[in-house]
């Protein structure tokens, strides 16, 4: 029997959408305001769900502390109050859309955690608009 638990943690980023092989015309009719060139803000929720079968020892099926702490150290302190396209390494050459920040959380957490669990990650950049990635 599997089961899925999940941890919700929220970040604050700063970020520009923006193609430098376009033009700033192509920029601004693709990304609109997210081209802004002094950047813009979101309140990220992020929900990390793990699953796979209950430990008959102690009942859970992933130790929700350690999990708190993998998802603090590998994103929370990564990005928290962060420009992603200046401040991180992994969005100075990738575009920091909703997408490819939960690709980017996901590998991070994958390294981390046994392939005996599957992993997904829900990135809430709004509170209508929202990826889930599952590798």
């Amino acid at each position: 029997m599997k089961i899925t638990i999940c941890r919700k943690e929220h970040f604050n980023a700063a970020h520009r959408l923006h193609n430098p092989a376009w033009s700033d015309e192509q920029n601004a009719e693709v990304f609109g305001l997210c081209n802004n060139p002094n950047f813009h803000g979101h309140n990220y929720e992020l929900i990390v769900k793990l699953t796979g079968s209950v430990n008959e020892d102690t009942g859970y099926v992933y130790d929700m502390k350690k999990l708190s702490t993998l998802v603090k150290e590998e994103v929370i302190d990564k990005f928290d109050h962060k420009n992603l396209n200046l401040d991180t390494e992994e969005f100075r050459q990738l575009n920091p859309t909703a997408e490819h920040i939960a690709m980017v959380i996901w590998n991070r957490l994958r390294e981390k955690i046994s392939q005996d669990y599957e992993l997904a990650v829900t990135l809430y950049e709004t509170e209508r608009n929202f990826v889930e990635y599952n590798g």
